[in-house]
């Protein structure tokens, strides 16, 4: 398989990119401690670590390992599994020490040798794993299973696919509301501008944003919920194919918004969010996924696009309860720190990135008109 064709390398490289926001978080407040950054690997481990920070520190580094050995093999071809694990692990390895190294210099962190061992016992069982499935075919029945299909084309899409459920565990003030940046991007720029003369360049809002209307609340839901459907349909052609993504896709992203309440709020909590907003909701993205099932792909990708902008319209609208703040101070202070960095960024971000995606394909689809 060849390297255009693969989608290891991009959820590969997305996957570093988290571990790198997570491993650093937050990004403030750095000083020398005036010693070698490198001392923790022959430091006692902390007194205080856990059961539990030994299995997220392999469960973490796992998905890594087992992308960048997939990335390997199909660079370098069949028969290379064992360079191709040994280069994942040694990339792995490298990367847990720069992370531990640069964490010396950070107050809210602790580097550990710990760290660094089972972060690359992570990595290396991801890669172990993913040399077991290439040898028993798995991973080329998988090859074959996405060129069936999806189209040939379908490599940042299916990236893109892969990680919306994942951006959906950050809590959201509206279910499914991925991409509310504006507020805090506006608060961002105006500490950066705080006593220069660009900050009244900045726009003043007229009024305070306010909680949405059930109306509002009902059409960000379901857009929330035909933004991966479109995004699926805009690389799936089959009627059939494309009626299971769309139940995989409401019963997927029913779950983990469940998951995250019960996560922010705990497990009672779980399906306090599906009133009757939410069912209407999702209720009305169920019947417009449907009638959408067949559209053709060129318009897929078209209503994606609006789609995008009307949904980022709405919930930038959206005001932020104190019950939610709290709710975020939680995840982002709280037992959720590390966490709190992957899915935060994958839910502002996830919007953004499907758009300029999609925006990538409308200048091929214009020229390939235009010949004809």
């Amino acid at each position: 398989m060849s390297l255009s064709k693969t989608s290891a390398w991009p959820l590969a490289l997305t996957y570093v990119a988290l571990v790198v926001y997570a491993s650093l978080y937050p990004f403030s407040d750095w000083r020398s401690q005036g010693i070698a950054p490198w001392l923790f690997v022959v430091s006692a481990p902390p007194w205080y670590w856990s059961r539990f920070d030994i299995i997220s520190n392999v469960l973490g580094y796992a998905p890594l390992g087992f992308l960048l050995c997939v990335a390997q093999m199909r660079s370098l071809g069949r028969g290379h599994a064992v360079a191709a694990a040994l280069r994942a692990i040694l990339f792995v390895a490298l990367l847990s020490f720069m992370m531990e190294t640069i964490q010396s210099y950070l107050p809210k962190r602790v580097p550990s040798g710990l760290d660094l061992v089972t972060n690359i016992l992570g990595g290396g069982m991801g890669a172990l794993v993913a040399v077991r499935l290439e040898r028993l075919g798995l991973l080329v029945q998988w090859s074959r299973f996405r060129a069936s299909w999806f189209e040939p084309r379908a490599k940042l899409e299916l990236v893109l696919l892969a990680l919306w459920p994942c951006s959906l565990f950050f809590p959201v003030p509206v279910p499914f509301g991925l991409g509310q940046v504006m507020e805090r991007l506006e608060t961002l720029i105006a500490g950066l501008l705080m006593e220069t003369p660009f900050l009244l360049w900045l726009p003043v809002r007229d009024v305070e944003l306010q909680p949405l209307t059930a109306a509002a609340e009902v059409l960000c839901i379901m857009l929330g919920v035909l933004l991966p459907c479109l995004l699926g349909f805009s690389v799936v052609r089959a009627l059939w194919r494309r009626v299971i993504l769309l139940a995989l896709v409401l019963l997927m992203g029913v779950g983990v918004t469940a998951m995250s309440a019960a996560l922010s709020a705990g497990p009672a909590h779980a399906w306090a969010w599906l009133d009757l907003h939410a069912l209407a909701g999702l209720g009305a993205g169920l019947v417009v996924g449907a009638l959408l099932l067949h559209v053709p792909v060129d318009a897929c990708v078209v209503l994606l696009m609006a789609a995008l902008v009307v949904h980022a319209g709405v919930v930038n609208q959206a005001a932020i309860s104190t019950y939610f703040a709290q709710t975020l101070q939680s995840w982002e202070q709280g037992r959720f720190i590390r966490f709190f960095g992957l899915a935060q960024w994958l839910g502002w971000l996830w919007p953004s990135a499907t758009l300029l995606v999609m925006a990538r394909r409308l200048p091929l689809r214009r020229l390939r008109l235009g010949r004809n």
